[in-house]
């Protein structure tokens, strides 16, 4: 019979899930098999200590355990003393565990029981895990925790799909290829670049949250910029410089302009997740200053009187 589980993961029999699950990484990380190859001990003990975790962190099993309806190996207990790691009065039947395995003795029996506590219900035979002789295998060690991290990325590396450098808890630093469609809450899996566990490493996963900027703005794919320009630019027209998230461009002011005049650059915006990118939406904002040579020259400029709130029946 296997030992106490609870002294197995040096925990006490009221400890946590948590506490339990703690105790376990730390003793499944000294005693690894990968890590205690010239110890074969080691590695029994490492089963050992597999064993029982699976054990209590089953509530279901953990329960029976305590209420002694099943032994340590998650045998159920036989009524009227006899054991159900025993056989009969004379101790010729059952099984019992051994360094080279389990001796099943001279009796038959049913243990389709015994093994499903032991080894769980299995499916098929392919995949991981331990196939008894009764066709069932115990579940694959389990993998170890993810790892879970916030990547606070520019709002113009997101729109530009920028990579971004990030420094994983083993100290080492990737660079992470942003994906299409990125956008506050996208979550990126990065396979086996969590916690170590007795089945292999768990998964880093990364959250991002694109930082606001000071200008721009986005609307869907789309990037949204008010850009100021001069009573004779709005005018007369012209050329003037504008930001855009590759940089600045040139952009075409058509003569005439008002403010809340609005200009498309092509695919300055955010990439979509089909390939193809948003645009940048200019909108003109007249810049009026206070001059007191262009407050005397519209006291008697004709073009004042017009009404521009007539549409609007005003």
């Amino acid at each position: 019979m296997a030992a106490d589980p609870y002294s197995m993961l040096g925990v006490a029999r009221g400890a946590s899930e948590a506490d339990i699950k703690k105790a376990y990484r730390k003793l499944a990380k000294e005693l690894h098999p990968d890590r205690n190859k010239d110890n074969p001990k080691a590695a029994e003990k490492f089963s050992q200590v597999t064993a029982a975790y699976d054990l209590l962190n089953d509530k279901d099993k953990r329960a029976k355990f305590d209420r002694g309806e099943i032994d340590a190996d998650g045998n159920p207990t036989a009524p009227f003393g006899f054991g159900a790691g025993r056989g009969g009065p004379g101790g010729g039947g059952g099984f019992r565990s051994s360094s080279s395995g389990f001796d099943f003795g001279s009796e038959g029996g049913d243990f389709g029981d015994i093994f499903e506590g032991l080894f769980g219900r299995g499916g098929s035979s392919g995949g991981g895990g331990f196939t008894s002789g009764f066709g069932r295998r115990s579940a694959p060690p389990p993998k170890g925790a993810d790892i879970a991290y916030r990547l606070r990325v520019p709002f113009e590396d997101a729109a530009a799909l920028k990579p971004q450098r990030i420094t994983l808890a083993d100290g080492k630093t990737i660079d992470l290829k942003l994906a299409a469609g990125v956008e506050t809450g996208t979550q990126m899996r990065l396979a086996g670049k969590g916690e170590q566990g007795p089945g292999g490493a768990g998964d880093a996963l990364v959250t991002v949250e694109v930082e606001p900027h000071r200008f721009f703005r986005r609307d869907g794919d789309n990037v949204l910029l008010d850009l100021p320009v001069t009573l004779k630019e709005a005018v007369e027209g012209g050329k003037v410089k504008a930001p855009t998230v590759d940089g600045a461009v040139m952009l075409n002011v058509p003569a005439g302009s008002s403010s809340g005049r609005t200009l498309r650059l092509k695919g300055k915006g955010f990439h979509k997740k089909g390939g193809a990118r948003g645009d940048q939406l200019v909108t003109l904002m007249v810049d009026v200053p206070d001059d007191e040579a262009l407050r005397e020259f519209v006291k008697d400029w004709a073009g004042g009187t017009r009404n521009p709130r007539a549409a609007l029946g005003v």
